[in-house]
């Protein structure tokens, strides 16, 4: 499968973000992010980061941190990603993670509701 000069660029963004996130960011609501997908624009003007945290409930307070820091973050992608120009970032709190595990709580919860009804209907 090939794969585009902008993809490549992107799986390289998110490698070394994933690293300067863990190892730079000094800021404590910054904790246990995982950069999910970089998704970088044709131009390399710009970047989407998106991203999910442990505890959802901190997932916006995260996405204000990391973009105080995106300035720095974004120096330090300079000096180990090899680009021209290194793109602008825009971190986005990426919420399918937690809606798939709520749907998921949905089937579950509508299969045991099926299985009591039956089970109700043999005896």
């Amino acid at each position: 499968m090939d794969f585009s000069r902008t993809d490549r660029i992107s799986s390289s963004i998110q490698k070394a973000l994933a690293q300067i996130i863990r190892d730079e960011v000094k800021d404590p609501r910054v904790g246990m992010v995982t950069i999910q997908e970089v998704r970088t624009v044709r131009d390399l003007s710009q970047a989407k980061v998106y991203f999910t945290v442990m505890d959802e409930e901190q997932g916006k307070d995260v996405q204000k941190a990391l973009q105080n820091a995106a300035g720095f973050i974004r120096h330090q992608l300079g000096r180990q990603v090899q680009l021209r120009t290194v793109p602008q970032l825009i971190f986005v709190y990426d919420t399918s993670i937690s809606y798939g595990n709520n749907l998921q709580q949905l089937l579950e919860d509508t299969i045991r509701k099926d299985e009591s009804k039956n089970q109700d209907a043999e005896d």
